[in-house]
């Protein structure tokens, strides 16, 4: 797993240096005493970050997951259940996009404060704001009151993806900051799977009852604070003066933007496409969706294998699988037909994520690292968020959804050939 996905986010001198630069991330000890006491000598030791630290960034990070899928089984029910409510249609897909506006805008800003001030302790207060607004909608009555409780849904996922990310690559460095990594990828791959299927089974019971479950962010925190800590602390120091390579982030950054829109699309539309063919069952729904998104937990784990063919010839796979399923979607007349270009799609896009965060964030200092995260981020989301608009009005324009589907896959088929033609290469992980 050592090869999975971010493994250029340290600078290439970082990288040939690892003990050095290790020690130098994490070394925030208290300074020994001039007169050390006899009976009890200080020294300074650097702290070390172990399993136990991965699994709490990565369980951190698998909340920004849970607010992008969990609801995706429940937006047929949730339609009905505010059938009354004007621009339904609009109102109940943003539910689930919503937060993803608010992760690009506040993005950035939140690796800017995670550079500047701590990751730590904007991890925690956005993991405890996660938690009360995520939950809100329980209570709340109106459609329009929900869709602003997504809005801070959408704040504190920003900075506890920036911050869960950042801080990974600031406890750990060479093989094992790369497989803490790859298993980030991994678990928040094989978590959208399991929210898929948690959130049709509890979206049978109540649309509402989906909600419970934001509840777990309160739960992961408490371990939090008390064993995480804030690396390399008089470097933030300087690192509102020190700038962002933009040459080197803009074009994966915008391919990251047209790559999100086809990451998303299948996350928030299938079940849209699977009960227009006859199924009515939200947990029906919610498997079928489970099954695409072990499909994209599959594609992220075989960018360890892939990667050594470089970032030109990882994104013409992507694409060309994304173009190959989502035609099979809008094409398919059947369920088993439908899953199958699902299937074959978010494949696809497993490997896509991966391949963009390397090519956009290698090479970047640790002064940079927050908001070279937060930046690619931000991009992300907002394809994120623009999926249910582009497609929406590309199916009022061609008459259905299926063949929105079918014109955003001849748009991968586009992204294919012009990854072909001109694209980049993959920076080696050794560097």
């Amino acid at each position: 797993m050592e090869n999975i996905h971010l493994t250029g986010t340290e600078s290439r001198a970082a990288a040939s240096s690892t003990a050095a630069s290790s020690a130098a991330a994490l070394s925030t000890a208290a300074p020994t005493t001039a007169t050390p006491s006899p009976s009890a000598p200080r020294t300074a030791t650097p702290r070390t970050a172990g399993r136990l630290h991965a699994a709490l960034l990565v369980a951190g990070s698998c909340m920004p997951v849970l607010g992008a899928v969990l609801l995706a089984p429940v937006l047929p029910t949730l339609s009905q259940a505010f059938a009354g409510t004007p621009g339904v249609a609009i109102l109940v897909p943003l539910t689930l996009t919503l937060p993803a506006l608010f992760v690009a805008l506040f993005s950035p800003l939140a690796g800017y404060v995670a550079d500047r001030v701590g990751r730590k302790q904007l991890l925690i207060f956005a993991m405890l704001a996660y938690a009360l607004f995520g939950t809100a909608p329980l209570w709340l009555e109106t459609l329009e009151s929900i869709a602003l409780s997504r809005v801070g849904v959408g704040i504190a996922e920003a900075a506890i993806m920036t911050c869960c990310t950042t801080l990974i690559t600031d406890y750990y460095a060479g093989e094992q900051r790369n497989k803490y990594l790859g298993l980030q990828t991994m678990v928040s791959a094989l978590a959208a799977t399991a929210f898929f299927a948690l959130g049709g089974a509890l979206g049978s019971i109540s649309w509402r009852t989906p909600f419970w479950l934001y509840a777990v962010s309160a739960v992961i925190v408490i371990p939090m604070i008390f064993k995480l800590w804030e690396p390399a602390k008089t470097q933030r120091t300087t690192a509102a003066r020190t700038s962002v390579p933009w040459r080197q982030i803009g074009a994966p950054a915008a391919v990251t933007l047209f790559g999100g829109i086809v990451f998303y699309a299948l996350i928030v539309h299938l079940p849209y496409v699977i009960t227009g063919l006859g199924v009515a069952d939200a947990a029906l729904i919610g498997l079928a969706a489970a099954i695409a998104s072990l499909a994209t937990a599959a594609g992220a784990i075989s960018f360890r294998f892939l990667a050594k063919l470089g970032t030109r010839s990882l994104l013409a796979l992507a694409f060309g699988l994304a173009a190959v399923g989502l035609s099979m979607v809008s094409l398919a007349g059947n369920v088993p037909l439908a899953m199958a270009g699902a299937v074959v799609a978010s494949a696809g896009t497993g490997v896509l994520l991966p391949t963009l965060l390397t090519w956009a964030v290698s090479g970047l200092e640790f002064r940079q690292r927050g908001r070279g995260t937060g930046i690619w981020t931000g991009t992300l989301f907002v394809g994120q968020f623009l999926t249910p608009i582009v497609l929406g009005t590309a199916a009022a324009a061609l008459g259905s959804l299926s063949f929105a589907l079918g014109a955003l896959g001849i748009a991968c088929a586009v992204a294919l050939l012009a990854v072909l033609v001109r694209g980049p290469r993959m920076v080696p992980a050794s560097h």
